[in-house]
């Protein structure tokens, strides 16, 4: 049995059953700083927790006697801080400040950093190699350069260092800063108290730079981590969107009917199960319910994904979120809050995000051992040198040097270079993804979900055929159900109305016009009284349907059409077809996707007719039709429970927990914004057949990440060696540093060279 913590709950007080709880996670910087959080919760006992990186939250399973408060305390004794999220969506979704003022905040420090950098690096270059340069006052010139890089821009790696030695580990932040740290003490050594010519006579590699001068290292490290940092936060702000999106398409207040009949406005907080509230034309519902007065036509597209809406009246269910048409309704409340199909689709959202963000960057993996065995060897230089009687000067700078050189520029530029360059060249070719969960899976996708409407369609409904009995001619039929249609606000009757106005131009004016939600709709037009709509839906006032156009109406509805019959003075005259276009990129994209041995599923909220139609039209075999949001869920995860890797291609809000739910999500770029901010990869392009070309961008960036950080890493092993051995200077180091993060980057600018095609072929995409 399970329980939802309430905001207002107390959190010392322990729940009287086993519940779980949400909690805000501060103070973390990469992904070992989660492993040690998840590690300490995880040592209490009743207590399962799983942290989340990529969206800063903990999830845990806590026994009944385990209070919210007593997790609070031991992230807190861990190093970091801890608050509970309420269950209520739009408050989970609010709190999102402390991230966003993070953000900003990496971004001035980046910013500046970079733009002070350069200069520094350019002047510490010329008057290390060209001392004859150096003037009166130089070195003050490299210190109000350096000082504002190495103290403020760096100082979130101070804090985090700081922060980790309080509870007695260590972190990247520990070797960072120690690295800027002491490349600036020396430097500034070195430039005001060091004898310049004694020291070049003892160093020889050291005779044609003056002097060591490292200011350019600790200002290069900052910059180049802080722009690392910066896209992560960024990525995560992303993140969180998508239930920000979901918390938008809910209401904020609600038209309450008290007992004597009358509305009160209440915030949709304080509505409860089994109250009453009116919806008008136009409104969203607020909260799931019975209709109990009145009828209308619902748009469940936002929830459903079904193309056209549905009529509904008293004893029909509608849901929070969908859109009444036309019509006055009345609703009684039978689910409230989290307990909503929407507030449902939001915590598929959540859990979903916190299910795929175990996956972290390798060098955050290895970060624990890493650190502190770079740490262990420069100490261990340090004492080597100074027992064996070299000078405190030489100890130093090999020790210095063994910092230096292990310093994790290339390990922190290995993975935002390769996605930022990777960012730019998508965008060029109609493509964006928003971090690394994309790049590790599209490597294993082998099964393709793509929803129908907005995403295989077009989203809007069109006329696409037109056919005239009797005495009546096409522009007469046409002419005569757009001016009926025009008075309607249904998607079908404005496609109708749309193609007359555009084909036509002016059309007659209709009087006495009713609109029959589910049906059509009647009305007068010039003296003649008209009926646009379903033929059964009025058997009373029709003579029936000639054979030919019977005939016609059949084949219509098996291509998926919805078919509307035209009666002037209860005559058939004529009858129209209209229809969500099938996007012209659909086809070859299947196509694309089939090509490349992918396994390619039709999931839709639509009826089964129209679903296969538009299957058979764009080349699938496997369909399955009127799935609402959960149960595509449950579709992906079945696929998934089988062995499959799941990339889910969709537009709508009621994608986007199928769009986190897959292995890949991949939104398209016209949909809504919840499916965008819900998916990995967005196709930016309005050509479906990007999709293919969007996964072989994705596993050639991932490809060239593992590669930087394979390089990296190699480097490290063979040039901290060298450093303890002293065979290279501070300088050196630093040369050595800055030549393995330029490889890094030139790795990753052949991203920008890549052509569309080349992508899907050969072994990195197969």
């Amino acid at each position: 049995m399970s329980a939802t913590v309430s905001p207002s709950s107390r959190i010392d007080v322990p729940p009287s059953v086993e519940s779980e709880v949400s909690l805000a996670v501060g103070g973390m910087t990469c992904g070992a700083c989660a492993a040690r959080v998840e590690r300490a919760l995880n040592g209490l006992d009743g207590v399962v927790a799983r942290v989340n990186y990529a969206t800063e939250h903990a999830t845990a399973v806590l026994a009944p006697d385990v209070s919210v408060q007593r997790l609070i305390d031991e992230v807190a004794s861990a190093g970091y801080t801890a608050e509970l999220v309420g269950p209520d969506p739009q408050e989970s979704a609010a709190g999102v400040n402390e991230l966003e003022r993070r953000v900003r905040s990496l971004r001035r420090r980046f910013f500046l950093a970079a733009v002070l950098f350069m200069p520094l690096c350019d002047t510490s270059i010329v008057f290390s190699v060209y001392p004859s340069l150096r003037f009166a006052g130089w070195q003050w010139l490299m210190v109000v350069l350096a000082v504002p890089v190495v103290t403020w821009a760096a100082s979130p790696f101070y804090q985090g260092a700081v922060r980790a030695a309080r509870h007695r580990t260590t972190t990247m932040d520990t070797l960072v800063s120690l690295g800027i740290v002491a490349a600036t003490g020396w430097s500034l050594y070195s430039m005001f108290f060091l004898d310049t010519a004694r020291h070049a006579l003892l160093h020889g590699l050291a005779r044609r730079s003056g002097g060591g001068i490292y200011l350019d290292v600790p200002a290069g490290v900052t910059t180049f981590l802080l722009a690392g940092r910066y896209f992560e936060a960024w990525s995560r702000q992303r993140s969180g969107n998508a239930l920000r999106a979901l918390a938008a398409v809910g209401t904020r207040d609600v038209a309450v009917l008290d007992a004597s009949g009358h509305e009160e406005r209440h915030a949709i907080a304080d509505l409860a199960v089994g109250e009453r509230f009116v919806v008008r034309p136009g409104e969203r519902v607020a909260t799931d319910g019975e209709i109990v007065l009145g009828s209308s036509s619902i748009d469940r597209s936002v929830m459903t994904g079904e193309s056209q809406p549905v009529a509904a009246g008293p004893g029909d269910s509608v849901l929070g979120g969908t859109v009444a048409l036309s019509g006055r309704i009345v609703v009684q409340a039978t689910r409230v809050g989290r307990e909503t199909q929407l507030g449902q689709m939001m915590r598929l959202v959540e859990h979903a995000q916190n299910e795929k963000a175990a996956v972290q960057q390798l060098a955050d993996r290895l970060s624990g051992v890493f650190v502190p065995a770079v740490l262990v060897i420069a100490l261990a230089t340090l004492a080597t040198w100074l027992l064996t009687g070299n000078p405190t000067t030489d100890a130093f700078s090999a020790a210095l040097s063994v910092l230096i050189i292990a310093c994790p520029c290339a390990l922190g530029l290995a993975t935002p270079a390769a996605l930022l360059v990777a960012t730019w060249a998508g965008a060029r070719l109609g493509i964006f993804f928003k971090g690394y969960q994309a790049l590790e899976a599209s490597r294993h996708v082998d099964t393709v979900v793509l929803d129908k409407t907005g995403t295989l369609t077009e989203g809007q409904m069109t006329l696409t055929d037109l056919e005239a009995v009797g005495d009546a001619d096409e522009r007469e039929v046409l002419r005569l159900a757009g001016a009926l249609e025009r008075a309607s606000e249904h998607p079908v009757a404005d496609a109708i109305a749309s193609a007359a106005t555009s084909w036509l131009g002016e059309l007659p004016e209709v009087s006495s016009f009713v609109a029959l939600p589910g049906v059509g709709a009647r009305g007068t037009v010039e003296g003649h009284e008209l009926y646009v709509g379903r033929a059964e839906a009025d058997p009373g006032r029709l003579h029936g349907l000639p054979s030919t156009l019977a005939e016609r109406c059949a084949e219509w509805e098996r291509r998926g059409r919805t078919v509307v019959v035209v009666h002037r003075d209860a005559t058939v005259i004529g009858a129209l077809a209209v229809s969500d276009a099938i996007r012209p990129s659909a086809a070859p994209a299947v196509r694309r996707l089939q090509d490349l041995g992918l396994r390619c599923v039709l999931l839709t909220g639509d009826n089964e007719s129209t679903a296969r139609a538009v299957a058979s039209a764009v080349g699938i075999d496997e369909v399955i039709a009127g799935a609402l949001p959960a149960e595509k869920v449950a579709l992906i995860r079945r696929l998934q429970d089988e062995g499959r890797s799941v990339a889910m291609v969709g537009d709508g809000v009621n994608d986007a927990p199928a769009l986190a739910t897959a292995n890949l999500g991949l939104a398209v770029g016209s949909g809504t914004d919840v499916a965008i901010d819900a998916a990995d990869l967005i196709i930016l392009r309005d050509d479906l057949s990007v999709a293919a070309t969007a996964i072989g961008l994705a596993r050639k960036t991932l490809r060239t990440i593992r590669g930087n950080l394979a390089w990296a890493f190699l480097y490290n092993l063979a040039a901290i060696p060298l450093a303890a051995l002293g065979l290279l200077n501070p300088l050196i180091a630093a040369g050595a540093m800055a030549l393995s993060s330029t490889f890094v980057v030139w790795n990753s600018s052949r991203l920008r060279h890549m052509d569309p095609d080349p992508l899907l072929a050969g072994p990195d995409f197969r």
